[in-house]
């Protein structure tokens, strides 16, 4: 199959490792020419994934609609902040015939759309029967050393998870299907927030018992967005539900994680997020969450207060003890 990949992140480039390694024909497509000019010269992505070697035969590029020219799958590793700005750019492009595949997580700021309802939004010709998400507990410094790995591909239309789920199958990397596209989704973006709040318990200190309680409570919460908005509560006791958030709240490997812990630590966030390559998609994704558990009238105070320390500079010892000092609750 020939795969265009969206995005030369250490994401999307994994992706495309993974996608040549199963013999697809595939091209990688990067915003910066200079970006593009050093991968071809030194076959190597040192910027996003140093030490992975990069065939000879896998494409790369820097021209947009040429990268998708003849393409019958697009995987948009884009960050979902800027997902709108790529597929702007597609918009004249027929890709009715496309399996269009997304791998990134999180929720538009301004729109509060889901990535499929962005891609919608900027290209008619895109099928809904055709879009796609993949997700689940992977990160990409693993993936790119074929270590074990599960997830989830999720569509409308079970033909087209299916068609996912077997491209990227490899004897490490195990997918799975499911029709539910928005549960899949939002398991995948609204976990980055909670995530954060891990690293904050992490930053200040915390132990063991605190992680366990944010990890149970901050799937209590995330099943009750994503219940409204329309998913299937059992989407988010699979990989990209309660697997995507254990991998995020406790892996070194997490970028979300990173940036709760230097909070923790007392950082400000500016200074945290000058200083990092890679996107953190939880902070822009807790603005989201904010606006959305509001407009749908959710409780969820881990989200709020994650909110409240990220952009209103509230001090995490005072958050912390907000969240133990709330009313008492039934568990279930």
């Amino acid at each position: 199959m020939k795969i265009t990949v969206l995005g030369a992140g250490s994401w999307g480039t994994t992706l495309a490792l993974l996608l040549y390694s199963a013999r697809h024909d595939v091209t990688l497509w990067t915003y910066k020419p200079e970006h593009a000019i050093m991968m071809k010269e030194n076959r190597r992505n040192d910027e996003f994934l140093p030490g992975i070697p990069l065939p000879n035969d896998l494409a790369i590029t820097s021209v947009l609609p040429d990268s998708v020219s003849g393409s019958e799958m697009i995987v948009s590793a884009t960050p979902t902040q800027f997902v709108r700005s790529v597929f702007e750019q597609l918009s004249d492009i027929d890709l009715g015939q496309q399996v269009i595949v997304n791998v990134a997580k999180g929720v538009e700021n301004d729109t509060l759309m889901t990535i499929s309802e962005i891609i919608e939004d900027c290209c008619p010709s895109v099928k809904p029967s055709k879009q796609s998400i993949l997700s689940g507990p992977s990160h990409a410094e693993e993936v790119s050393r074929n270590i074990p790995t599960a997830v989830v591909a999720a569509s409308p239309s079970l033909e087209t998870a299916k068609i996912v789920q077997k491209t990227f199958l490899t004897p490490y990397f195990r997918v799975y299907a499911s029709k539910d596209l928005r549960g899949v989704e939002l398991g995948g973006a609204l976990k980055n927030v909670i995530a954060i709040a891990a690293g904050i318990a992490d930053g200040i200190g915390f132990g063991d018992n605190t992680k366990a309680a944010l990890l149970t409570r901050g799937i209590v919460e995330i099943t009750r967005l994503g219940v409204a908005m329309g998913a299937d509560p059992g989407s988010f006791s699979g990989l990209s539900g309660i697997g995507d958030l254990i991998v995020t709240c406790t892996s070194k490997h997490s970028r979300n994680r990173f940036v709760g812990q230097e909070i923790g630590k007392g950082r400000k966030l500016d200074d945290i997020i000058r200083e990092m390559v890679m996107v953190a998609e939880g902070v822009a994704t807790a603005e989201s969450v904010y606006q959305l558990s509001s407009d749908y009238d959710i409780d969820m105070p881990i989200a709020k207060e994650v909110y409240s320390m990220l952009f209103e500079g509230k001090d995490p010892h005072q958050a912390t003890e907000e969240l133990m000092t709330r009313d008492v609750k039934i568990e279930m």
